[in-house]
Parts: structure tokens; sequence; C-alpha cells
């Protein structure tokens, strides 16, 4: 169990991800991270040796045995998400999963059952939705009026042929990497679920996709743009509404830009996203607040993304339901 005061972390799967996410992890409020666990004991020794963690573990079961852990980070690819956050719950550790939790939507509910019938946290790590710059286009978006449309993109050049993002297997590709934030944000914006959705892929040659476009409609009639792929850089979430235009140049990763409303900068004092979530999710562990993200947005976003990638294989639109 934590102290009163502060929550001890493992991370699961030491990669590129979970050293992004350490950078700031030495300022945390109420957390520590104690462990680090992969497949490799070496390159978990490496890990904790680069950030200061007191033990590294050579498998991911040994991890989860460790007593000293309260809750874990999981930094593994996407189709290892549901099964290692399976693994964990049983273990009785509260749980961060990088974002996207799963395209499946039954893997979703199962997920948080299993949470809930622990006891236990669970949140996808959409560290995007813990920064000040989200927090503030949040604030600013009445000042466009009734939105009429939204467009979101996020895209990167992927140079390296053998990455994970480019294996089917692990249920790579440009929307389940990046295209997981435009969904996220255009959700956001809407403050509702979308009821239909058309989706165009290109496939590389791996034979994920390497972009890919869609439409979101939502109950209102409101239509959000979502780009996301491997060949460009775009990062940007724009509404335009009734009274004007809000557009924030970088809402993801918070390093491009800022926001501007009508044309005009609006001031955002930085801070870490990463370091935010897991403070976030260490309060609602100590039982001081709840977590920003839980069981029904993480299903929105399987929904989406399932229902995407379902309208790109058939080239129709597909409804939602409910």
């Amino acid at each position: 169990m934590p102290s009163s005061d502060n929550v001890r972390w493992g991370i699961l799967g030491p990669g590129g991800i979970a050293s992004r996410l350490m950078l700031d992890a030495g300022r945390g409020s109420n957390f520590s991270v104690v462990a680090a666990g992969s497949r490799n004991l070496d390159r978990a020794k490496e890990f904790a040796s680069r950030f200061g963690i007191v033990r590294a573990h050579g498998s991911y079961e040994a991890l989860l045995a460790d007593p000293e852990v309260d809750a874990v980070y999981i930094g593994v690819p996407n189709s290892l998400h549901h099964p290692m956050t399976l693994m964990a719950l049983a273990a009785g550790k509260h749980v961060l999963c990088e974002k996207p939790y799963s395209r499946h939507p039954e893997q979703v509910m199962e997920a948080f059952d299993a949470a809930e019938a622990a006891g236990l946290l669970l949140m996808e790590a959409f560290m995007w939705r813990h920064s000040p710059q989200t927090r503030r286009f949040i604030e600013l978006l009445p000042e466009v009026g009734e939105p009429v449309s939204i467009r979101a993109t996020f895209s990167f050049d992927l140079a390296n042929t053998s990455d994970v993002r480019l294996e089917p297997a692990l249920e790579g590709g440009a929307l389940m990497d990046v295209g997981c934030y435009s969904v996220s944000g255009s959700r956001l914006v809407a403050g509702a679920e979308p009821v239909r959705v058309f989706g165009e892929q290109t496939l590389g040659r791996s034979g994920v996709d390497e972009r890919f476009s869609g439409m979101l409609r939502f109950p209102s009639g409101l239509v959000a743009e979502i780009v996301a792929g491997f060949t460009s850089v775009e990062r940007s979430l724009e509404v335009v509404g009734t009274r004007g235009t809000l557009l924030s140049r970088d809402p993801w990763l918070s390093q491009l830009g800022g926001i501007e409303l009508n044309g005009r900068a609006e001031p955002v004092v930085p801070d870490d996203a990463y370091r935010l979530e897991m403070e976030n999710l260490s309060a609602a562990i100590l039982g001081r607040g709840q977590p920003l993200l839980g069981r029904a947005d993480a299903l929105g976003q399987a929904r989406t993304i399932d229902a995407l990638y379902l309208s790109a294989a058939s080239g129709e639109a597909v409804s939602l339901d409910g």
C-alpha cells in the first residue's frame, strides 16, 4: 500500500516513451519511481541507472511481484497494452497505460471491469490532456462561440523502417500512434461522441496505415477533420466558431508554438504533462481526487478508432451505436 503522501511506481517497458516520461518525474510531488522491469535485465538495469531508479527486474512478472511497487506505467507496444494491464491488475497494481489503450472496445470494458472489481485505478495515458496548454485552450473555447468545424492534425516523419509503429502484429499505424490524439482532441472540443465516421488510409509496405484522414460527425451536426501520418510534420488543433477561431499550434507536445485566439497569441505557462498525468493518478490513488480520464473516455476512443478502421477498409461511412 502507498504511504499517506507518496505512490511508488514501477516502469513496465523501459523504451523511448518511458524515457520521456522519466525526464521530469524526479519533481513529482506525490510519487516516486522505484523500479523498472524489462524482458531483458541489462536493459532494465541501464534504464534504472540512467534515471536513478533503485531496482531493476529482468521480467515483467518480477516487476509486478515487487511488493514495494504500488502502481505501474505500461509503455510496451500497442498489442501488449491489454494483456499487460490485466496482469498488472491481477497483481494488485494500479495502472497508467500508454495510449492508445486499445482499438477494441470490448478490451477497454474488460480492463475497467477488472480494475473496478479489484478496487484499483486504471487510466489511459493521454498526457496532452493534462498540459497547461490544453487547460487554457478549453478555457478559451467559449470565446469563439458555437463551434462550426474542427481540424485536428498530428503527423511526423518516421524514417526508421524497422520501427515497431510499422508492425501490423503490434497494432502499429498512423491512426493508432498519432491519430488517436486527433480523435481525442476532436472529442474533447465537441463534448460528445461521434455518431458517424468516415476514414481513408494509405497503406505502407508493411501493411499498416502510414497516413490516415477521417471525418467525425457529432450529434449536433458538428464535423471534425482528423489527419495522421508518418510522412510530414503537422501538429495542430483548430476550432472555427460563430464568433472566431481558436488555434493550438502544438496541442499534443507543446513544442512548436502556443495558442492563438483570432490571431492573437495567448500566454501559457508550460509544465511537463507527463509528470502532471502521474501526479493526477497518484492523487487519485491517495484518495485526493479523481483520474482526469476514465472508462468513458477510453471507451469513446476505442469505439471511434475501430469505426474509422472499419470505414477505411469498407470505403463507406460507419455509424456508431449510442
